[in-house]
């Protein structure tokens, strides 16, 4: 972007190009959530009539999953990604240095930059530095990983062969993700929990479905239980709950948050000021406590999603280079969790709803009404809108189906650009379709709205 408007930019990197996102984690883990999503439709084929040996639901006969072939797979397709990019760069002439970068001192027009590569040190000086450092697993001293049975979800794609009882601890989007993903591709998976559902930061509703789908395909969800030690047996992994209890399986892995790479990159020396937990403070435009200093992504611990990350780079380049520039607003951001069913969600929350926060009219649709659900055999997920009452204008949704991710955009849309629930109601979907459910929604909603 910056490029593109006249800059001439250096990118200091010392993953790759891309960065975590495309090496480590988006890209790798959908990737890994896709070979998932065909198993799962193997095993519910059986309800539309399609039969493999045995025949019974859920019985996909010799079907199995080579997970060397599948994470190699992932590496591969996590460089070519990487290429693009690099590619891409090298169109816009973007230089690319490979090395760890520090803010070494100010300097009257900016910053100047400390790189270190296996080349030595190269300095550099900057009217505008962007920190996009990314975030990286967090480690509890008591579960220290080993990278072979107990792993992070960075260190998952080097298993060679499935594992046979995985336990997940921490059930957020991370560990919600790759449970659904390795219960699919038959692994057995306790998910353990430390509060009283999974995904505690979605929508409730939402989150209710996708634990009764895990609980009745065979995952074994423990909620209330805090890990309190992990430790490696002679034949896989012991899980010390903090109540006493304990849950035995051949690999573990980690999944309690995510720490911000924020250390050591001179930041603070340059007047950058961070929280509490290390994530660089920036306002709407990106801008951090230090002038000339921006921040994006992860490291700034606003909505860990790829999408905010790529949009606060954006902002931040525009406004330093004197662009008209709206300020983030997180109300529009639209987020999805990729289980299966998956969870997509834009605009205000029912969290919200229910505290008092706002007035709304809402409507839920189960999927299981829909024509076009009901002949793929959906069985699970719903859609949910929310409207303004008296104007009908739409302040968020939500949807959980199988590619809810797709689902969301048009619900995005209406909330971005201030559409009600009438214009919703009057535009054509295609019957059948799932996509007809959010239409229904509206008019739904419009019988309300116009009582």
């Amino acid at each position: 972007m910056a490029a593109q408007l006249g800059a001439e930019v250096t990118i200091v990197e010392r993953l790759g190009v891309g960065g975590a996102c495309v090496l480590t984690d988006c890209v790798p883990s959908k990737t890994l959530i896709a070979t998932s999503e065909a198993m799962t439709a193997l095993a519910l084929s059986p309800r539309l009539g399609v039969r493999f040996d045995g025949g019974a639901d859920r019985d996909v006969g010799n079907v199995s999953v080579d997970l060397a072939q599948v994470n190699a797979r992932v590496r591969a397709l996590a460089q070519a990604q990487s290429g693009d990019i690099a590619t891409r760069l090298a169109a816009e002439n973007v230089t690319v240095l490979s090395g760890s970068a520090t803010l070494s001192s100010a300097t009257i027009a900016g910053q100047r930059i400390t790189v270190a590569s296996d080349n030595g040190r190269t300095d550099l000086e900057a009217d505008v530095v962007l920190v996009a450092t990314g975030a990286r697993p967090r480690i509890l001293p008591t579960a220290l990983p080993d990278g072979e049975r107990i792993v992070t979800w960075h260190q998952l794609y080097d298993l060679e062969s499935l594992p046979e009882r995985l336990v997940v601890v921490g059930s957020g989007v991370t560990g919600a993700e790759f449970a659904a993903a390795y219960q699919a591709l038959g692994s057995h998976v306790t998910l353990v929990s430390s509060r009283d559902r999974v995904l505690p930061g979605e929508d409730a509703d939402a989150a209710g479905v996708v634990e009764a789908v895990f609980r009745r395909r065979g995952m074994v969800v423990v909620n209330r239980a805090r890990a309190a030690a992990v430790t490696r047996t002679s034949d896989g992994v012991r899980v010390d709950l903090a109540d006493g209890n304990v849950i035995e399986g051949t690999h573990c892995l980690m999944a309690v948050g995510s720490v911000p790479n924020t250390a050591g990159l001179g930041l603070e020396d340059a007047g950058v000021r961070l929280s509490a937990s290390g994530f660089v403070e920036v306002d709407r435009v990106s801008r951090t406590s230090a002038a000339g200093v921006y921040a994006a992504g992860d490291c700034t611990g606003v909505l860990m999603l790829a999408s905010v990350a790529a949009m606060q780079g954006r902002i931040a380049m525009w406004h330093s280079l004197g662009e008209a520039v709206r300020p983030l607003r997180l109300s529009m951001v639209a987020a999805n969790v990729f289980t299966d069913p998956e969870i997509a969600t834009v605009g205000i929350s029912q969290h919200a709803v229910d505290t008092g926060g706002v007035d709304v009219r809402s409507v839920k649709l189960p999927l299981a009404r829909n024509a076009r659900a009901k002949m793929a055999g959906i069985t699970d997920g719903f859609v949910k809108l929310f409207a303004r009452p008296g104007t009908g204008v739409v302040l968020g949704g939500v949807v959980v189906a199988p590619k809810a991710s797709e689902l969301i955009l048009p619900v995005a849309m209406a909330v971005q650009f201030g559409l009600t629930v009438d214009q919703v109601a009057q535009t054509f979907s295609v019957y059948p379709s799932l996509s007809g459910s959010i239409t229904e929604a509206g008019r739904q909603l419009m019988e309300s709205h116009l009582d």
